[in-house]
Parts: structure tokens; C-alpha cells; sequence
């Protein structure tokens, strides 16, 4: 069993637990002792990030090689047209290289908490929403992409990683589960049992974990 910590980081935090410089990190949010990210979010970015306690299942979900989907909602300057989710979908071409093919769709504005500080509007210049769905996670990739395709990124949150999603957690809020993760089998070989929720934690699911910002 190992625990898993679903979390929904504000804009404006650090991915880590300590910073140098001050500003709000995991720290000010996450109560679960000895866990770790699974994976990172950019500072100016908000939504899902993952935390556990064990070490195979964060490698399993931020290791590159086992290739996760990761779910962004992302608000663009402009509107998005069929040029440019076709390029996203063909894969981008960075200074890191060809980027894999990616989802990627319109979408309506979705239904979330209004972000402190608001995005720089400019007048008379419309924004738009895509749904944007990858499989690798390179440096600040979804906004290196939006940007390629001539529509640059203007919010970006992680609505989901795998399996799991933000589902009704507001900024800063939490929750933690306890779940399967796959074992080793007497030959060497991993077992590829899906990773599940305990049954003993659906009859009585913890509270959200949620903590005050310094």
C-alpha cells in the first residue's frame, strides 16, 4: 500500500517543500508526512500534482518512459484555429526536438476559481481554451508549444495524470488515498495489476487535507 496525495497547487507555488527566496512552497499546503512529488509543476502554473510515499509509484508516474497522459487546460491569447490543434496533434518542433503527438481539442471556458492575480487581458484581443493532452513532460512544455503554434499561453492547469483528476478540489486544498501499486512476482517480473483506491478507504474516506498560505 502506499499513499498518494492529490493536490491542487495555486498559482504562484513552488513544486518543492523548502525555497530560498521566500515564496510559498508544498510546505504551506500538504499536511501527509514523507511525501514527495511525483513529477513537476511550473511556479506560474496551477492545478494537479501528485505527492507519495513510494518511490516505485512516483517512478512509475513522472518517469517518461512509461509515458502518463497528463490532462492541461490552457487559456491562449487569441482563437485557437484548426492550423494550429493540428500542428499540436502532428507533434511541435522545439529547440529540444519533434515533441509526440498530442491531443488537443477546443474547449469552452471551464467552470474554475478565478486566478490571483488575473491573467493581463488587452483590449479588443479575444482569448480562447484548448484541452491539451501529452505524454512527456520536457521544460515548460505546454507553453514552448501553444507559442510555436503562434498562440501563447496565458494560464495553464492540470486538470489530470492518469487516472486521477482535480475533480472538485479548490486552490490549495488536498486529499489523501491509500492504494495498490504493482509488486514484484517470484519471476522477477512486474505485476500489472491496475492501481486502485482500498476498498477499506472508499467506506471511509479521509478529509481533505488544507492549510493556510503563509
Amino acid at each position: 500500500m502506499a499513499t498518494l496525495v492529490l493536490l491542487n497547487k495555486p498559482f504562484q507555488v513552488m513544486c518543492q517543500f523548502t525555497d530560498d527566496q521566500g515564496r510559498a512552497t508544498l510546505a504551506d499546503y500538504v499536511e501527509a508526512a514523507g511525501v514527495y512529488p511525483a513529477g513537476r509543476l511550473d511556479y506560474d502554473s496551477e492545478g494537479l500534482v501528485l505527492l507519495t510515499d513510494s518511490g516505485k509509484l512516483q517512478h512509475r508516474i513522472a518517469s517518461p518512459a512509461n509515458k502518463m497522459k497528463k490532462t492541461y487546460w490552457v487559456q491562449v491569447d487569441g482563437i485557437i484555429d484548426d492550423t494550429a490543434l493540428d500542428q499540436l496533434r502532428r507533434g511541435v518542433t522545439l529547440k529540444d526536438g519533434l515533441t509526440r503527438p498530442a491531443q488537443a481539442q477546443r474547449m469552452e471556458a471551464p467552470d474554475v476559481w478565478p486566478r490571483t492575480p488575473p491573467i493581463r487581458e488587452r483590449a479588443n484581443q479575444p482569448t480562447s481554451w484548448l484541452e491539451l493532452t501529452l505524454t512527456e513532460g520536457r521544460n515548460r512544455q505546454v507553453r514552448r508549444m501553444t507559442a510555436a503554434v503562434g498562440f501563447p499561453t496565458l494560464r495553464l492547469i492540470r486538470a489530470r495524470i492518469g487516472e486521477w483528476s482535480l475533480e472538485n478540489l479548490q486552490p490549495g486544498e488536498s486529499t489523501a488515498l491509500q492504494i495498490h501499486i504493482p509488486v514484484e512476482q517470484t519471476n522477477g517480473t512486474r505485476q500489472r495489476r491496475r492501481t486502485q483506491q482500498d476498498t477499506r478507504n472508499r467506506r471511509q474516506p479521509p478529509p481533505n487535507r488544507r492549510s493556510r498560505a503563509k
